[in-house]
């Protein structure tokens, strides 16, 4: 059980911009309550201590950034990026398959994992305003005086959070919209009407006007042939060069295309930089600026581009070879990268609050920042812990690699932190995520799904379905609410069924005093734990791992015999439970496996991640691990393609 601490609050500045956005509910966030976050995971594999390593949260972004308020990291955030719920009325869901099995045959025979909900982009009214509107207020009390904030969103919420940012940032610190090609309209989508949405978008805004935001100018590189070259450039011995006034550019500019090697003094002259006066003269001659970056052996020049807020040179949705994790809506590493490079400096913090794959935070890993994550949902953060394992230990073999060759580059080159930690918000751990249990339950109850309906989440036959959120019981607050729903549509007359996992003891005498006065919208509850025709849906079978821990020669050896996951098993039989299907290799189900070879009970330090590169790669199964001398705790967790974890102890 979680350490009891006494709660604590922390004060939310008031938005004051303008215009003012409002909606029903609308209500302001003058604090918020922080609660403990009880560190569960780390990785650091070179044993560094390290205080900038990364920080990945589980839980809702609300508690973590009210955790961070509370513990020194207000107004310490150099970057914010963010790419929240769009309101697209979907399910968004990751492909899920075995490991190291032909899936075409699998399916040709019926059987699939299918696909698994990481979260439900679907909300009530206007919820998704009151929902971001709090989190704004609480990402600017994170961001430094040059801090920016990247919101991005498409078309369906561009109009809503350009307002909201107004409100909560001023539109005074308004910086840009980037327009950014996500994807080029192919088959239906490119005979769409009123022209395909190929577009998403990112809105920036400073922390502070009266303090210039982060900005490290983008550079686009384009090779132009040396005839147009030619044409329109004056050419000499020397190359290509601009015969316009370098007047034209600024102080710092000169310095930099200086250092860049692009100025040239005519007629023999030399250019005098004086850094520390902030001048550049010349001995004789005029200054020029080389209109190229450099000169290609086929005499074309690589000539410099300026990047605007149309970004049509990053690669869109799906396109970057070698990016896939089967998370949905991740984004690309090349956008980011831009993103990061652009509005941050080496060691600046970085903070995506909406982590989803991870991209950002991998991005800010690769590029030397320091960074924080989060998000509600486990696959997330499982799925962004496994690809920052993958950059750390890439990083640590490059660094060893180059160290031989040219120790400065290395040094300039390093990563803020070579380790990270995982933190839980506010106790927040589910057994079975909230979204992957709705879909079961949906699967299983034979409930049709409705996407359009802000209150009822489908129908069963030709009764209204509401599904109670499995984090608490069916209470009698649930039923005011569907009370009050059914009073506000008085054309309905279908009866309810209301899926709950428990319920308080007042439920039924309510409900039996309800129905007798109903002779419409009569109300049905299916408690999952009990009921008599779906009570055994929630008799959960865990994983089980069968593995074998022992000390040899000074070594730890761990080799995992066997591993089942009656989930899997069952959702493979799901439509046809007379065939048993056959899972040639117990790691086909297995995804990662972790070892920490002095576990204490509570934080599981990994020593060793078995995190296989590519997915028809399968885990070794077979470890041997240096260890101390002197009893040990030793400890092996096993995370199957679902998701779920096992976790096998051994005192040896």
């Amino acid at each position: 059980m979680a350490e009891q601490i006494e709660k604590q609050k922390v004060k939310v500045a008031e938005a004051k911009g303008r215009p003012m956005l409002h909606w029903v509910g609308k209500k302001p966030l003058d604090y918020v309550t922080v609660f403990p976050a009880q560190l569960v995971e780390t990785f650091n594999p070179t044993g560094e201590e390290n205080e900038a390593q990364g920080l990945l949260f589980h839980g809702d972004n609300k508690d973590a950034m009210a955790w961070l308020l509370a513990n020194g990291y207000r107004r310490k955030v150099t970057l914010v990026y963010i790419d929240p719920p769009y309101d697209s009325g979907a399910n968004y869901v990751r492909r899920v398959q075995l490991r190291g099995v032909d899936v075409s045959q699998l399916e040709a025979e019926g059987y699939t994992l299918n696909e698994q909900i990481q979260y439900t982009d679907i909300w009530a009214n206007d919820n998704l305003l009151q929902f971001m509107y709090e989190r704004l207020l609480l990402l600017k009390e994170l961001l430094s005086p040059r801090g920016v904030i990247y919101v991005h969103s498409d078309w369906r919420q561009f109009h809503n959070m350009r307002c909201l940012l107004d409100e909560v940032f001023g539109p005074s610190n308004y910086l840009n919209t980037i327009s950014w090609r996500s994807q080029v309209p192919r088959g239906a989508k490119a005979q769409a009407f009123y022209y395909p949405l190929s577009t998403h978008y990112l809105h920036m805004y400073a922390r502070d006007k009266d303090h210039p935001a982060t900005w490290n100018r983008p550079v686009r590189e384009v090779t132009v042939p040396e005839s147009e070259a030619a044409n329109e450039l004056m050419k000499d011995a020397h190359g290509y060069f601009r015969t316009s006034d370098p007047g034209s550019y600024s102080l710092q500019s000169l310095i930099r295309l200086y250092h860049e090697g692009r100025i040239y003094v005519s007629h023999g002259g030399t250019a005098i930089v004086d850094e520390e006066k902030g001048t550049i003269t010349t001995t004789k001659g005029q200054l020029y600026v080389k209109y190229y970056r450099r000169q290609l052996p086929n005499g074309d020049v690589v000539v410099e581009k300026p990047i605007d807020n149309l970004w049509e040179d990053i690669p869109g949705l799906g396109t970057v070879p070698g990016e896939e994790r089967n998370y949905p809506t991740q984004k690309t590493e090349p956008l980011l990268t831009r993103v990061v490079e652009v509005s941050s400096n080496r060691g600046d913090l970085v903070l995506d609050c909406f982590v989803g794959s991870g991209t950002t935070v991998g991005v800010a890993q690769k590029l030397g920042r320091r960074w924080i994550g989060c998000d509600i949902n486990k696959g997330s953060i499982q799925t962004t812990s496994k690809y920052l394992q993958a950059i750390i230990q890439d990083q640590i073999q490059g660094a060893q690699t180059h160290k031989e060759a040219d120790e400065d580059a290395v040094n300039r080159l390093a990563p803020a932190a070579l380790s990270f930690s995982i933190y839980r918000a506010n106790d927040y751990d589910l057994q079975i995520q909230h979204n992957e249990a709705v879909n079961l339950v949906v699967e299983h109850i034979g409930i049709q799904p409705t996407r359009t309906d802000p209150f009822f989440d489908g129908t069963l036959g030709k009764r209204l379905v509401k599904i109670v959120p499995f984090n608490h019981p069916l209470t009698l607050l649930d039923l005011q609410l569907l009370q009050d729903e059914v009073k506000a549509r008085p054309d309905e007359d279908r009866d309810i069924v209301m899926v709950c996992l428990g319920k308080e003891t007042a439920v039924d005498p309510w409900l039996e005093d309800y129905n007798k006065h109903r002779p419409v919208n009569k109300i049905e509850v299916i408690e999952l734990r009990t009921d008599q025709k779906y009570g055994k849906f929630f008799v959960h079978q865990p994983a089980h791992a069968e593995v074998r821990i022992e000390r040899r020669d000074n070594k730890i050896i761990v080799q995992i015999e066997d591993f089942i996951s009656p989930t899997i098993i069952e959702r493979l039989e799901m439509d046809t439970p007379l065939f048993k299907v056959e899972i040639p290799d117990w790691r086909a189900m297995v995804d990662v496996v972790l070892i920490d070879t002095s576990y204490g009970g509570e934080v599981f330090d990994i020593t060793l991640s078995d995190v296989p590169e590519k997915k028809d790669d399968l885990v070794q199964g077979y470890y041997e691990l240096e260890v101390l001398e002197g009893e040990t705790t030793v400890a092996v967790k096993i995370i199957d393609m679902l998701g779920e974890e096992v976790i096998t102890t051994a005192r040896v």
